[in-house]
């Protein structure tokens, strides 16, 4: 399927609108009530939560499978819970997963319940939590501020430059799930034009950069089917080996476990319908590489949904954008060796890649093949190559 242009500037302002949007470990409600937004659009389109608050989005009428293909991606990203307002004065815990550096001196915006926004300058960081980092921090004018209230680094919002990288406040997990919501625009316009369209489902959780608490609800409470096939989209920090612009990335595994192998050879048997031919070899030229760009590497930094929902039986994979500023943190390479200076900036990624994952999760639900395995193809290497042995 080949997306006309028009629909490609319609996803790129649903990601720029949505990675936009303020949100974190128990705050998702502002994407959350992004999203009825866009399914009240969508008529087709049918939302409901399980039992932890997870949201399920499925195609309404749609003859429902024991084996459905659920594309997931996470609502929230690092942000402050403000546990106390005294004044000017407030006391916050962060939740995700921030280097100690980045936070003395730093600027925030608080969000009040009543819609207005406050900033703040971070203090100190004061004695932890139970679980959390917690630091005091101070208004910088007289606001509506109280306990409960999600403050997010003070950051501009979301846009594209020349070069054709977005940058924005929150890429994880937020272009992960623009992506999802523009695959489902772009399946009902291949079932309106009569093409065969399985059961496909959407899973957008909650709670991630605490620990896969959504994930691990959906899967205690089985939101998904047993024999459900899990395709989990991440932004994952871009390495030397899997760079910005190299396209979407099929991460075979993270730094906990290793996903499903047949899953993963039937997505990389669709990223090379796409592209009109494998990957090259090492004995190839990087010439001979098809246009249409994929990647497939370990990503050993982090760990994603993927490897809950693989431990719960789930048959899994993950398929990543390339990501710089991980978790807004600047010139993050240099401060991990001890000789950069931290600084929080917005996250970026490659519009590029981004076009890409949508060609491949579009792909996937209109045809995810069952791959006949690895046997197999080792029986036809041993029939055709034997006489080698002199067998």
């Amino acid at each position: 399927m080949t997306i006309p242009q028009n629909r490609r500037d319609e996803h790129l302002a649903c990601l720029l609108a949505l990675t936009s949007v303020p949100t974190g470990a128990g705050h998702e409600s502002r994407v959350i009530r992004w999203i009825e937004d866009w399914l009240a659009r969508r008529p087709a389109l049918r939302l409901s939560r399980d039992r932890v608050g997870n949201l399920v989005v499925s195609i309404a009428g749609a003859d429902a499978s024991d084996a459905p293909l659920f594309i997931t991606a996470h609502l929230d990203h690092p942000a402050f819970h403000v546990e106390s307002a005294d004044g000017r004065d407030l006391i916050l815990s962060f939740r995700g997963g921030v280097m100690d550096d980045y936070f003395p001196a730093s600027r925030i915006l608080v969000h009040a319940q009543d819609g207005s926004c406050a900033r703040a300058g971070i203090d100190r960081q004061i004695e932890k939590g139970e679980v959390f980092k917690r630091f005091s921090a101070r208004l910088d004018s007289d606001a509506p501020v109280q306990a409960g209230d999600l403050a997010t680094w003070d950051l501009e919002a979301s846009e594209i430059g020349d070069d054709g990288i977005v940058r924005a406040p929150a890429c994880d997990d937020l272009a992960a799930v623009a992506a999802a919501l523009c695959t489902m625009d772009e399946v009902l316009t291949l079932r309106d034009e009569g093409r065969p369209i399985g059961d496909v489902r959407l899973l957008f959780t909650l709670g991630e950069e605490v620990g896969f608490l959504g994930a691990i609800g959906a899967c205690r409470f089985r939101t998904m089917p047993e024999r459900s096939r899990v395709i989990a989209l991440e932004n994952s920090r871009a390495l030397p080996e899997a760079p910005i612009g190299g396209g979407p990335i099929v991460r075979v595994g993270d730094r906990l476990s290793v996903f499903s192998p047949r899953l993963l050879r039937s997505i990389d048997l669709v990223c090379e319908r796409i592209a009109g031919g494998p990957q090259p070899t090492a004995s190839q030229k990087l010439s001979e590489a098809p246009a249409w760009k994929w990647q497939r590497r370990l990503m050993s930094g982090g760990a994603c949904e993927a490897t809950a929902y693989c431990a719960f039986g789930y048959e899994s994979a993950c398929i990543c954008l390339p990501l710089g500023n991980y978790h807004n943190m600047g010139n993050l390479d240099e401060v991990q060796a001890g000789s950069g200076t931290a600084r929080i900036e917005r996250e970026f990624i490659a519009r590029s890649d981004f076009d890409g994952l949508i060609d491949l999760l579009v792909a996937c639900c209109e045809d995810l093949p069952e791959d006949p395995g690895m046997l197999d193809r080792l029986d036809r290497l041993w029939q055709e190559r034997r006489f080698v042995l002199g067998l």
